[in-house]
Order: C-alpha cells, then structure tokens, then sequence
C-alpha cells in the first residue's frame, strides 16, 4: 500500500474512531450509506483531498461517488 493510501486509510479509521466505530473498514463498503460517516466527515476528507493530495474537487470531472468507500479514496488519490 502506497503512503498515500496509508494515509488515507489512517484518517478514515481516525474519523470513525472519533465516532466510537472501531470495527473493521471493509474497503468496498460504503461510509456514508451505511452512516459510519456523515456529511461533516465528507468536508473533513474533502479538506484532507485537497490540502495534502492536490484532488480537485470543484472540477466538473470530479465524481463525488469517490468519497464513499475506501477502495474509491484510495484509487483517487494513487
């Protein structure tokens, strides 16, 4: 797993663990769906995609769909 991913991975397990959700992240599940994560949580990676991995998220092409699971996040950010 690259450091990008890793660090992915870290601040996703960090925002469920704020939430009291220590159970294990299935990488194809959806976070927001199943609402291990909420609309505050989404800001927080946006923020995260922006400041240290350069994402573009006002950009046209950007699917917001890549937010919801961790498979999706980590690709983006490969």
């Amino acid at each position: 797993m690259s450091n990008s991913a890793e660090r992915i991975t870290a601040a996703v397990t960090e925002m469920l663990a704020a939430k009291n959700d220590h159970a294990p992240i299935n990488p194809q599940e959806s976070l927001f769906e199943t609402g291990r994560l909420d609309s505050l949580a989404a800001t927080e990676l946006i923020v995260l995609l922006e400041s240290e991995f350069g994402v573009d998220v006002s950009s046209p092409d950007f699917d917001i769909s890549q937010l919801d699971n961790l498979s999706s996040l980590q690709r983006l950010v490969a």
